[in-house]
Order: C-alpha cells, then sequence, then structure tokens
C-alpha cells in the first residue's frame, strides 16, 4: 500500500501550551481512517497542523505527505499538491461566490484554466449528489448559510477538488440527522470516485454508519492511546471515552 500521510512522534504546541506530544499516524492510499475522543483533546489540533495553520508550531517529530517534508511546505502548497480540510465552522466570505470560489480553487491546483462548461457540468453532478439547489452556486462562500448548507458546501469542495489526502474536522457537528445522512452520501461519493486518503475527525459516530473504516484511533489528551480496526467504534458506541481515560 502505498503511503500518503506518515507522521511520526509528532509534537505540537500552540504558544507555551503543547498539546499533541508524540503522535504516530499513517494513511495508505484509499485508506479511510478515523480519529475518535472527547473534545478539547487535540483532534482538530493534528488536522490544523497537517495542513499548515500559522496558529500552532510543530515542536518535534516528522510530517511526510507522500514522502516530502511538510514542514517546509505552506498552507497554499500543501493545498495545491492536494490536501483538503473542511472546517468545523466554515467562513462566510462576501463578494465571491460558491461557483466562482471553486472554479478559481480549481485553476489553483491544476495551473490551468478550467472550461466553464465542463466546470458547470461537474459542479451540478457533484450539487445533486448532495441535494443541493443549483442556485446556490450564484449564493455568496457560505453567506446567510445554515449550519448544515455550509457543511454541505466544504463536502462539495472536497468532491470538485478531489484532493489526495482529505481531512474532515467535526463535519457532522451540529447536523440533524438528515443533514448527516446527506454529509455521509457525499463522502461516500468521494471514496467512489477517488483512491485518497481520507482522516475524519469527530467525537460522535453517526457519519461513520455508512462508511468502510480501515483503521479508528482514540485520541486522549492529545496522545493516540489505541489503534484498531472499525470494531473500535463499537467499543466507543458501547462504553464511551471514559474506559480510554482512564487507562
Amino acid at each position: 500500500m502505498e503511503t500518503v500521510l506518515k507522521i511520526e512522534n509528532l509534537s505540537v504546541s500552540a504558544g507555551e501550551k503543547e498539546i499533541l506530544h508524540g503522535v504516530d499516524l499513517t494513511i495508505g492510499k484509499g485508506e479511510v481512517h478515523v480519529l475518535l475522543g472527547p473534545n478539547g483533546t487535540g483532534k482538530s489540533t493534528l488536522g490544523s497542523a497537517i495542513m499548515g495553520s500559522p496558529e500552532y508550531n510543530v515542536t518535534g517529530g516528522k510530517m511526510l505527505y507522500k514522502g516530502e517534508d511538510l514542514t517546509v511546505q505552506s498552507v497554499s502548497e500543501r493545498a495545491k499538491n492536494g490536501i483538503f480540510l473542511s472546517f468545523q465552522d466554515p467562513i462566510e466570505v462576501p463578494g465571491i461566490t460558491v461557483s466562482s470560489f471553486l472554479r478559481s480553487a480549481l485553476e489553483a491546483k491544476s495551473g490551468k484554466r478550467v472550461r466553464l462548461f465542463d466546470f458547470k457540468k461537474q459542479l451540478e453532478e457533484k450539487m445533486e449528489i448532495l441535494g443541493m439547489d443549483k442556485a446556490y452556486a450564484n449564493r455568496d462562500l457560505n453567506v446567510g448559510f445554515s449550519g448544515g448548507e455550509k457543511k454541505k458546501t466544504e463536502i462539495l469542495q472536497m468532491l470538485m477538488l478531489d484532493p489526495e489526502l482529505a481531512i474532515l474536522d467535526e463535519t457532522d457537528s451540529g447536523l440533524d440527522v438528515d443533514a448527516v445522512r446527506t454529509v455521509s452520501q457525499g463522502i461516500a461519493a468521494y471514496k467512489a470516485q477517488s483512491d485518497g486518503g481520507l482522516l475524519i475527525i469527530t467525537h460522535s459516530t453517526k457519519i461513520l454508519e455508512s462508511l468502510h473504516v480501515d483503521f479508528a484511533h482514540i485520541m486522549i489528551d492529545g496522545n493516540i492511546v489505541k489503534t484498531g480496526g472499525a470494531e473500535l467504534i463499537d467499543e466507543v458506541n458501547a462504553h464511551g471515552f471514559s474506559v480510554y481515560e482512564e487507562g
């Protein structure tokens, strides 16, 4: 199995505070990994560190993406090279439509002009998968969107950009049952069209019910304390995270 992301003994700090303490994680091509843990344990910090957020400093260890050192790459370089991170609370961008944003992002990633006719056709196909009204393409990015609409737009971006490594950070947070189901369908569609690696960061398991999971990891207080298969998800559903916190 070709390795997409290899993290070894990673330590990450925010200011004076160390949040991640020697994290190890390897994601292969086509694999679905789930990072579970209670709120405030460092899960989102890991996603932000992989993407290169200036809020966090890598103080030890390695992050290799397709064999290359991630720590020397800017956020834009990581995005162009095929890393995608969805946000817990996507920002609103007045004056830039969903369609314009996505077309610009595709052109930045490929370095080529994207034909408008082909782009519109692809966009409509992906929006249909997510049950999105075509009118959303002409609305300003996330402006006035509900929480569910913002999360759908994040998944739409993933489907359009087709990243080699997709990180979904609490994408199911605050969504109702129907919205979670739709987002799950979008993730399944990404897996059907791509052999990219996928890291789903969550403290809930609803979004995982219809997905095939290869590996699950439990993070407690900035450490991955247990790794296994999909059976770990059943353990969390049955016992919560307290057993890992005590251990």
